[in-house]
């Protein structure tokens, strides 16, 4: 039996917390024996279990219920073992030896300990690809470094805690880099992107293995590329990026459900802007369309179509001649739609009629910009595929109700976080009494708030533990930052409070300087 404490996160996840990492093992894969209709991720990390889930489908009660049954059978719950991998490995990390000091015994002796233990996938998380590995075998616990490296390489292999771990891209890190590996751990065009899944049993072996050994290698492990002419996507009549503007990606509604490999759901920021825009045309609602940040986006027809803008406003041209946001318009071959600087918002949606064709990873189309995933943003010259018009015809109107989005203030509601414990009474007062200034620092992947200091009243690191879209973080200097769509999947700072998913849509629209007031979200009925 695994005792679980169960706190909130938000209106669509619960986070249970546990004792050890043998014990978010042992709940995590009764978890999976016993996955209801309406939960959309598992996620163990190092001391926790994230459950997202779908409250439109399955209510948080029964989730909550599920998850203390789910622990009851725990002890009964064997972990299915994963795939043996062989990761080739150099020892020529730049701190090992000091690595080898700091647990006192020498490089040649830390370098037999770790090729010897056998290593386990116990969660993955920071970046797609990156698992956390533990070994029974593997009894140290290494210090972080005290200055993060502002870049680590990918394919470095380092320590940290109790943890050893490979970084599939260059990104900034504290662990300590004690060797190097050029296995492709994480693929975005393979159709087994990850290469080390949880629960896959991990070796390290020589980077230059002995003649005549034949060990088993990353071909062996079901990954298998997929072409551009497998994907069916062809650019051929689509359209033609003239200017993106400052920056222009392509979304959908993201890739639910892969966050327990290390991919976040990314898609639209304004998720109730691009189904506007793709029913304005006929569109399923998750259709891919163009996310435009700021105005500025040029791009020509390379065949006769309709199209749609929604979400922030400004001037709307086509072929030079003006035309209105929220309605579906004809976009004749050859003309140049110019979606001008916006007035309001930060970000509109381009649907066109039959949706952005590219070859999708991980079931999605969208553009994932921290984790590198998907189409990269677009620049002038790009092209474009458009996937075939829909049988039924253009709607003549949409009855969903728009308006402006609001540039100057904007209210927003808050459900509660887990870590609400780690504050002092001032901070949550300070949340809902004082008013927040949207700083600088905001893109797709997080939202920097300026305002007053949130006083913690517990200090030290946080094990890293699942994150969702809207989570309110706050690092040691006490300003919130609002994770967005292409957050991380795990992170290591308390959580305070949830932005609401209706709350995600006003957010996206939020430029710099733009206040914020949070109010308490109603519950979900």
């Amino acid at each position: 039996m695994v005792s679980a404490l169960l706190r909130p996160m938000g209106e669509r996840a619960v986070l249970a917390e546990v004792e050890s990492l043998a014990d978010v093992l042992a709940l995590s894969a009764a978890l999976h024996a016993s996955r209801p209709r309406g939960v959309v991720d598992v996620v163990p990390a190092a001391r926790t279990v994230l459950v997202t889930f779908d409250p439109g489908v399955v209510p948080g009660s029964v989730v909550r219920a599920w998850i203390r049954s789910a622990g009851a059978d725990a002890a009964a719950a064997a972990r299915p073992a994963g795939p043996v991998v062989e990761v080739p490995i150099r020892y020529d990390g730049p701190d090992l030896a000091e690595t080898a000091d700091l647990l006192g015994m020498s490089a040649a002796e830390l370098v037999a300990r770790h090729r010897g233990a056998q290593w386990s996938v116990a969660f993955s998380g920071f970046a797609p690809g990156f698992g956390y590995l533990v070994s029974p075998q593997w009894a140290f616990d290494v210090p972080r470094l005290a200055s993060p490296r502002t870049r680590v390489p990918a394919g470095a292999v380092g320590l940290a805690g109790a943890f050893s771990g490979a970084y599939p891209r260059e990104t900034p890190g504290g662990w300590r880099l004690i060797g190097t590996t050029d296995a492709p751990l994480f693929d975005a065009s393979a159709d087994v992107p990850v290469l080390l899944p949880p629960g896959a049993r991990v070796r390290f072996v020589p980077a230059s293995p002995v003649r005549g050994e034949t060990p088993l290698s990353v071909r062996d492990t079901g990954r298998r590329r997929v072409s551009q002419s497998e994907s069916g996507v062809s650019a051929e009549g689509g359209l033609r990026v003239v200017e993106p503007g400052l920056l222009a990606t392509v979304q959908d509604l993201g890739r639910p459900g892969h966050a327990a490999l290390g991919i976040a759901g990314s898609g639209a920021l304004d998720r109730a802007a691009l189904r506007r825009a793709n029913r304005l045309v006929g569109n399923a609602e998750g259709a891919a369309g163009v996310e435009i940040t700021m105005g500025g986006f040029r791009a020509v027809a390379g065949r006769d179509g309709w199209m749609a803008v929604a979400g922030a406003t400004g001037p709307i041209t086509i072929g030079g001649h003006s035309v209105d946001p929220h309605t579906a318009v004809p976009w004749p071959a050859g003309a140049e739609l110019h979606v001008g600087p916006f007035a309001s918002g930060a970000r509109a949606y381009l649907a066109v009629r039959g949706g952005i064709d590219v070859a999708p990873v991980a079931g999605s189309r969208a553009t994932d910009v921290l984790a590198g995933i998907g189409p990269a943003p677009l620049r002038a010259g790009d092209m474009l595929a458009i996937g075939p018009a829909p049988a039924a015809p253009v709607p003549a109107a949409d009855l969903a109700p728009w308006g402006a989005a609001a540039d100057e203030r904007i209210e927003v509601e808050l459900a509660p976080g887990p870590r609400t414990d780690w504050f002092a009474a001032s901070a949550s007062r300070a949340l809902f009494e004082e008013e927040w200034t949207v700083s600088a620092a905001a893109d797709r992947v997080g939202m920097r708030l300026d305002g007053t200091e949130l006083e913690r009243v517990r200090g030290g690191e946080l094990p890293s533990e699942g994150m969702i879209p809207g989570a309110l973080q706050v690092p040691p200097s006490g300003r919130p930052t609002i994770l967005l769509a292409d957050g991380p999947v795990t992170g290591g700072y308390p959580v305070i409070a949830v932005a609401t998913e209706a709350a995600l849509n006003a957010l996206a629209q939020a430029r710099p300087g733009t206040r914020v007031r949070f109010r308490h979200a109603r519950p979900l009925p």
